[in-house]
């Protein structure tokens, strides 16, 4: 028996967009109620170009170390897009844990223990935009938006009262409405960068 030749992926199989985002804990797998939200308002913004969807393969529970292993799988489809799909845009999103897996691709704050799969120095180039929800690294005063690499190219959006993205934050309820308002300005911001 021969072996089955692995397929690449041709200038026709390629989407204009790519929206690389990951779920947030405890969100069932695939995009979680955020990143759908995000991508449906995405598409209905960027006229006829098509927009590809990769959900990050991830635990998404609360053993937050397993992050790495959202970010090693991110990174390794956007360099999957970046060898084989030369005119694909990518969008690169996450909601609460989510935000910290790109956090972490994108070296904000810092590399988590287990991440072993660094983009490499080119890849900022085919990144349009980020766009984070609920994201732990602003607490810490490090959104997106002050990264010297990302942050022209970045929405880190915040609930007032959010406890995961705020020092004074206190109602957890802030925490599950990014849905609606935040997602959509969220896609007005990358729309605007595609």
């Amino acid at each position: 028996m021969s072996p089955v030749p692995i397929g690449v992926a041709s200038a026709a199989d390629c989407p204009d967009i790519e929206v690389v985002f990951a779920r947030g804990t405890n969100d069932a797998p695939g995009l979680g109620n955020v990143g759908g939200a995000f991508v449906d308002a995405l598409r209905s913004k960027v006229g006829g170009r098509s927009v590809g969807v990769y959900a990050v393969n991830y635990p998404a529970t609360y053993d937050f170390l397993a992050a790495a292993d959202g970010a090693n799988d991110a990174s390794g489809h956007i360099q999957y897009i970046v060898e084989n799909c030369p005119n694909t845009r990518l969008v690169l999103g996450g909601y609460s844990q989510g935000a910290a897996v790109i956090d972490v691709i994108s070296a904000v704050p810092i590399p988590v223990i287990g991440f072993n799969s660094p983009l490499p120095a080119t890849v900022p180039d085919r990144v349009a935009a980020i766009a984070a929800f609920g994201n732990p690294s602003a607490k810490l005063g490090l959104p997106l938006t002050v990264s010297p690499v990302w942050g022209g190219r970045s929405i880190d959006l915040c609930n007032g009262g959010d406890p995961i993205c705020q020092t004074d934050g206190k109602a957890l309820a802030a925490h599950r409405s990014y849905v609606g308002g935040p997602t959509d300005q969220a896609a007005n911001f990358v729309a605007g960068l595609l």
